[in-house]
């Protein structure tokens, strides 16, 4: 497992794009850092980590198979291969789409995937991990922040749980490698947050919605209660907290 540990950085996202300018880099490379100072999160959010507490660390990948139209498979798997490994400390974590990793109504991972494309076809993929281990206490404007630590009431050993972690998202990235999309794309499924009946706000109002699936190019298709079908882009909606039935 080939990781690069550097004390302190702005992203790990950034600094391996960088790497990546400057010299050929192999598949599953993966930069770590103990204290990232610009952590980002999906449409330019900011992700708050505590020195050499948590986890945050990029992967590098190449999916040159995927195409374009389908590129929310590689998400797909990254966001399973870490929901994989937190289940086997903590039970009740799923997926909010896109790829926020949940333990019940509280945030316990995100996710930035960020592509590097030419024409029609990948380049390269840096995948950006956010997972809290061991911080006690966040922003108060943070949302709903919750850390291994706060659910177990013990410190976890980081190491072990970063080569996990990045052993399970190759692991299920080797799975999309091999065509394995249905069950990865079932899989998924089955671990999304919140699937029954729930309250969802777009650019229109307020609606109550089930969710129908996620399509392999991201979008979300959800089933109003008066079963009209609506398709969204990530931004486009948002679940609010309630839920019916």
């Amino acid at each position: 497992m080939n990781i690069i540990k550097v004390e302190t950085l702005g992203s790990t996202n950034a600094f391996l794009k960088q790497l990546s300018k400057q010299q050929v880099l192999q598949e599953g490379m993966v930069v770590f850092t103990e204290k990232q100072t610009a952590g980002r999160g999906q449409q330019g959010t900011s992700w708050e980590s505590e020195p050499g507490k948590n986890i945050a660390c990029s992967i590098l990948l190449y999916p040159d198979f995927l195409p374009v139209k389908q590129h929310f498979l590689l998400s797909e798997a990254v966001a399973i291969g870490i929901k994989s490994v937190l289940d086997t400390y903590i039970s009740r974590v799923s997926i909010k789409w896109p790829n926020d990793i949940y333990y019940e109504e509280k945030k316990i991972a995100g996710i930035l995937i960020e592509n590097e494309l030419m024409g029609d076809k990948f380049m390269q993929s840096v995948i950006g991990i956010g997972l809290n281990v061991n911080q006690n206490t966040f922003r108060h404007d943070i949302p709903n922040p919750v850390s291994l630590k706060q659910i177990l009431g013990e410190n976890i050993s980081v190491t072990p749980l970063l080569e996990a972690i990045v052993e399970s998202v190759l692991t299920w990235y080797e799975k999309l490698k091999a065509g394995e999309t249905a069950t990865i794309s079932r899989t998924y499924h089955a671990s999304l947050y919140q699937k029954g009946f729930h309250l969802y706000k777009d650019a229109n109002g307020q609606f109550l919605a089930r969710i129908d699936r996620v399509s392999d190019d991201g979008y979300l298709h959800l089933i109003t209660f008066k079963e009209e079908a609506r398709s969204y882009a990530f931004k486009e909606v948002s679940l609010l907290p309630y839920s019916v039935g």
